[in-house]
């Protein structure tokens, strides 16, 4: 899928990024939620189609296809689910990124995205800027295909499951 296509050289190759191509866009969300299955549940509920990876600071989603599935819609959606944890949506276009919060389905501030990067985990900063897939990165969970009543249960699962500590 990654795979660059020798077919078309003049979009595929690019000095300083050739994975990347012109206008290429990558949309996440960077969020405090425990689990990778918890928040690929809060995006298929939302019917947001991303990858969630599980990370030590929590789980983030990067948007299958940005150009099809609004980013912004996709932060409002999961941070309105979980209305205490605020999340950060990063938008990365032609090597230029930006970061704002959002807090119960609400637009905050712009932050400072190489700040905000420098506490990030590693692999997320290599997703974001398109030289691994989400899909690639170890304990990867797609939202793809998972039902809404499947989602609900799942984060009811995920809420209950640190009061019994199983």
């Amino acid at each position: 899928m990654s795979s660059p296509d020798q077919s078309t050289p003049d979009q595929s190759t690019s000095e300083q990024a050739p994975s990347r191509t012109s206008g290429t866009t990558v949309a996440a969300i960077l969020t405090q939620v425990a689990t990778a299955e918890a928040l690929a549940a809060a995006c298929a509920i939302g019917k947001h189609v991303v990858d969630a990876v599980p990370s030590p600071i929590g789980a983030y989603a990067v948007l299958v296809d940005p150009s099809g599935d609004r980013p912004a819609e996709l932060a409002s959606a999961v941070s309105g689910l979980v209305k205490t944890v605020p999340l950060i949506l990063f938008e990365a276009t032609d090597g230029h990124i930006t970061a704002s919060q959002w807090l119960a389905g609400v637009r905050g501030e712009d932050l400072p995205a190489a700040l905000v990067l420098d506490g990030a985990p590693h692999e997320f900063e290599d997703v974001l800027l398109g030289s691994v897939a989400a899909s690639e990165v170890e304990g990867a969970v797609s939202s793809k295909g998972m039902s809404r009543w499947k989602a609900a249960r799942s984060l009811a699962a995920s809420r209950r499951a640190p009061r019994g500590r199983r």
